[in-house]
């Protein structure tokens, strides 16, 4: 990797990288809708329920709300995938992030890797007016609980022959 895209992937210059609006509408149509966008600008964000910098959506409750979270891309971006990963925990609440495909990282093996569902994005994207593409790629990871057969007594304990077509036993 030379300087200069290291400078672009880790400097603080460019941590906002705004969500193009045509792959916001197709996670909206597949998740949404939203109903909060915790980490965005007066100007970037995509649900009218937003917490700016100034808000500082990490000491807020995200509690019921389905997400959608496009972080800061700098150092802090652990920060917000530990907030992503436990408010995904909350009864009725889906936290939907768009973030770098670090796989190298801490966060990434510590929350990410703990994700209900996790999505490689084929190819580039190009975040706000950017002429080029980013120079990273890109990951969806939804963050909800999952329920355990213990939290769910009415339904039993289902194995997965029965759901094929097996015997009852």
């Amino acid at each position: 990797m030379n300087k200069s895209t290291q400078q672009t992937m880790f400097s603080s210059k460019s941590a906002d990288w705004a969500t193009p609006q045509h792959f916001f509408d197709r996670l909206s149509t597949e998740f949404g809708p939203f109903t909060l966008d915790p980490c965005s600008n007066e100007s970037n964000y995509k649900v009218s329920n937003h917490f700016t910098e100034k808000d500082d959506g990490l000491s807020k409750d995200w509690g019921g709300h389905t997400v959608f979270m496009n972080p800061p891309y700098g150092r802090a971006i652990k920060h917000w995938i530990k907030k992503a990963y436990d408010e995904g925990q909350k009864p009725n609440t889906t936290v939907v992030a768009l973030i770098p495909a670090r796989t190298d990282t801490r966060y990434w093996h510590d929350y990410v890797m703990k994700a209900y569902a996790l999505y490689f994005v084929k190819g580039r994207l190009k975040f706000g007016n950017g002429a080029g593409s980013a120079p990273f790629p890109s990951a969806v990871v939804v963050f909800k609980k999952v329920a355990t057969p213990m939290e769910m007594p009415h339904l039993g304990i289902i194995h997965s022959n029965q759901l094929k077509g097996g015997s009852r036993e």
